[in-house]
């Protein structure tokens, strides 16, 4: 639980000091004309995006000394305005206990996420919706809710990094095959990933030759 603790620090830390690296650019653009706010976002986003992420998960159950164990993600979002998308993701990952045991599962998250600052390199998210949590082959199948918080950096165009967690708590009480107490299972994952973003339908396209600009209106030499 501590060593959860750290690393969800380390998600916060990072928010913290990417904001302060990356605050002249969310200023630079906050200049942009109102007609054009969001030139940024279509730039380097787009409202279609593949993701994928590999970190770890653990439990919190009913057994002493959790483990953290593999997680995986792999998903799609659609962006329904450059603030809000809604995604689904096919999540795999192992619950474990020291010397008790280690077994596979996997869940199907369907969210809603925001994403703060859609026009910088640099932006916080954070993310809430439901699912349903399953053991290897589906013998077993539960509800569950689940939600996160995360940063993104853009490398590149059409290319981002990310860094989130997220807390996912099951209707169920038997995830860690032991039943006691009142108190139903819960999860925590943490992972780093990529987001790649297509289907981009109104890029800035480049000036044709035939438009009047300042360079070609103002030669340097005159004819």
């Amino acid at each position: 639980m501590i060593l959860y603790l750290k690393q969800s620090f380390t998600v916060v830390f990072l928010c913290f000091c990417f904001s302060q690296v990356h605050s002249q650019t969310k200023t630079e653009v906050s200049k942009q004309p109102k007609e054009n706010s969001h030139a940024f976002f279509y730039q380097y986003r787009a409202n279609n995006v593949f993701t994928a992420a590999v970190g770890t998960a653990v439990i919190n159950g009913d057994y002493q000394d959790p483990l953290f164990e593999f997680y995986g993600q792999v998903g799609y979002k659609r962006y329904i305005n450059p603030y809000v998308n809604v995604n689904f993701t096919y999540n795999k990952f192992n619950l474990a206990h020291k010397n008790i045991s280690n077994n596979g599962y996997m869940s199907f998250d369907l969210n809603v996420e925001s994403t703060m600052m859609p026009d910088s390199f640099f932006t916080p998210f954070v993310f809430a919706g439901a699912g349903v949590n399953a053991s290897n082959y589906f013998t077993t199948t539960d509800m569950k809710i689940q939600g996160g918080i995360g940063v993104e950096y853009i490398i590149m165009e059409d290319f981002g990094i990310k860094l989130f967690t997220d807390y996912n708590h099951t209707f169920s009480d038997e995830l860690d095959g032991k039943v006691f107490g009142d108190a139903n299972d819960v999860y925590w994952r943490i992972a780093f990933g990529v987001n790649y973003y297509f289907g981009r339908t109104n890029k800035k396209s480049k000036i044709p030759s035939d438009v009047p600009t300042i360079i070609n209106s103002n030669p340097i030499i005159h004819n």
